[in-house]
């Protein structure tokens, strides 16, 4: 609630600035009214974008959430094949986003109306978390011009270039920062205004550097990124994400509207019945089967009870058998002990209610839908889906310090540093759980036990166990849990695609796994030029078509 009345005090004083400047003093205005709005819209945003680019896409193409069961609104094929209203919500969110961000740097870089290089500092990392996120869902996007007021038409750059203009920006934050703690006194400390470290100096260029880490990791072995291996260097030889206080998170409001800056729970609650979501089966398989004290965390046992099943009329009928022989398997692989009982007209399947954790299989087609009882599968945790104003909300990641830690183990195993990837591995995996709070016993009792907890094997073995760790620690965080995806190759059960046309959606793509969202018809109607050059460059502006880093 506390964040609710800071937010709100900041709006307030940005709309009298606005509307009113002589009503302040030179001592009573700062470029830190313009960093709040800036820093909730990228992870925050309003409900339209929240569902239509986090939702309907990333999350579901991380493999976290997934639609498609019976009562759904829709097939789990929803974001498989191309929509331009989906589509254009998620570029119009992100394209736009810029023009928030960039007033507030206008305003304190040097000459600007509120100068102060410690907040412009705090912008460039802004900058790269949010080029980041845009380029990666994207591809090629509008970098080195986008904020050029003398250009209307960006060039769209080279995921290349806009990588290692992002690892500049961050060197230059970092340097500008130097041993400083504040970026002021007074007025002149961003202070509340933070959102994300409160104004610690010190914590915002750790996580420069471990962003930076970020991006090279992911460019590393991609064409023309010989840049890659003297970032990483840079990177791990200076201070990372370390600690539990140094997690970059954005607490959720409970004031500011769902119109303005929305959470699952304004979707889940608000949508009405049909347009809730469950918990995607490969996320809870990982879990489960390795007994990860996250699970009761991240999702709820499914509901569980008698289910009739009713088998259809006409052509489709002939699937039937097969389509429930599918949905039960998915229960028998999570060891859920249920009674079947066929009839003629159908098959009744009775589960314990509330008692075991089922994830629901990817991409689901709508035949498949009416045998996919919503009842078999697991919905998210309450903290994850709770309503504003009815308790704890888990928050936004924005980075989170487990992932430093993975990095860390990626890059030794990769040869291309001395820490110790074992110990790095299981830190990464401790500070991951400590942020869902498990116990100190439950993560010591997991790190000795579990096998996805062992760092061991080939290479190649290794690295696919972080990818894993990593796409796990990044639930709630579908862009980077699906960029995980894509830049590893694992999950493999979710990289792969799928391929069944009785079982599956295999949208446009032919059940390949996504790569991209399209261009939205924005940029198609008033840039064209620049986007067919994007195209020619990248590939055809499909969701199939890899990005420039994708393995």
């Amino acid at each position: 609630m506390m964040l609710g009345v800071l937010l709100t005090q900041c709006t307030k004083d940005f709309n009298e600035i606005n509307i009113r400047p002589d009503a302040f003093t030179s001592d009573e205005v700062s470029g830190k009214f313009f960093l709040t709005q800036p820093q909730y819209k990228l992870f925050a945003p309003d409900r339209y974008p929240y569902w239509r680019a986090h939702l309907i896409h990333t999350d579901r193409y991380a493999g976290h959430f997934t639609f498609g069961f019976r009562g759904s609104w829709w097939s789990d094929g929803l974001g498989y094949t191309y929509n331009s209203g989906y589509t254009d919500a998620a570029w119009d969110w992100l394209e736009g986003y810029i023009g928030g961000l960039d007033n507030y740097m206008r305003n304190v870089q040097k000459g600007g109306e509120f100068e102060n290089q410690y907040m412009e500092a705090i912008g460039k990392v802004m900058r790269g978390l949010y080029f980041q996120m845009f380029t990666d869902v994207f591809g090629m996007v509008p970098y080195t011009e986008a904020t050029n007021p003398d250009i209307i038409l960006p060039k769209f750059d080279g995921q290349a270039v806009i990588y290692q203009g992002l690892i500049a920006e961050l060197n230059d934050a970092m340097n500008t920062i130097g041993d400083a703690e504040r970026t002021g006194v007074n007025v002149d400390d961003v202070g509340e205004n933070d959102l994300y470290y409160g104004g610690d100096l010190q914590k915002w260029k750790k996580l420069a550097n471990t962003l930076k880490l970020r991006l090279a990791m992911r460019a590393l072995g991609a064409p023309n990124a010989s840049f890659a291996e003297a970032a990483i260097s840079e990177a791990l030889s200076q201070p990372l994400l370390e600690t539990e206080g140094d997690n970059c998170l954005l607490p959720k409001d409970e004031v500011i509207t769902q119109w303005d800056a929305a959470c699952y729970g304004d979707i889940w609650y608000n949508f009405g019945t049909g347009s809730d979501w469950t918990v995607g089966k490969t996320l809870v398989d990982y879990l489960r089967n390795n007994n990860d004290p996250r699970l009761p965390m991240y999702a709820k046992p499914a509901k569980g009870g008698e289910v009739f099943l009713e088998k259809p009329d006409g052509p489709e009928a002939a699937q039937f058998d097969k389509r429930v022989n599918f949905i039960l398997g998915v229960l028998d692989e999570a060891g859920v002990e249920y009674t079947r009982s066929d009839a003629d007209d159908g098959v009744t399947v009775a589960m314990p209610e509330n008692t075991y954790y089922v994830g629901q299989p990817t991409r689901l087609n709508a035949e498949t839908n009416p045998i996919a009882a919503y009842e078999f599968f697991s919905t998210p945790a309450e903290i994850v889906i709770r309503a504003k104003n009815s308790g704890e909300i888990f928050p936004e990641i924005v980075l989170a310090t487990a992932q430093a830690y993975f990095l860390r183990a990626e890059a030794s195993v990769r040869g291309l540093g001395s820490d110790d990837a074992a110990a790095m591995y299981q830190a990464g995996i401790e500070h991951a759980m400590k942020l869902w709070g498990v116990s100190d016993d439950e993560i010591a009792t997991y790190l000795a036990e579990a096998p996805l907890a062992q760092l061991t094997g080939t290479q190649e073995q290794m690295i696919e166990k972080i990818a894993i760790q990593r796409w796990i620690a990044s639930y709630t965080d579908g862009f980077e849990g699906w960029a995980i995806v894509r830049d590893y190759g694992y999950p493999a059960e979710l990289a792969e695609g799928v391929s069944d046309p009785d079982i599956f959606s295999l949208g446009d793509i032919n059940g390949k796994y996504p790569q991209r969202l399209r261009y939205g018809n924005n940029a198609v109607n008033t840039n064209g030029a620049n986007v067919d050059a994007a195209n020619a460059v990248q590939g055809p502006n499909l969701q199939s078509t890899k990005l420039w880093w994708a393995k």
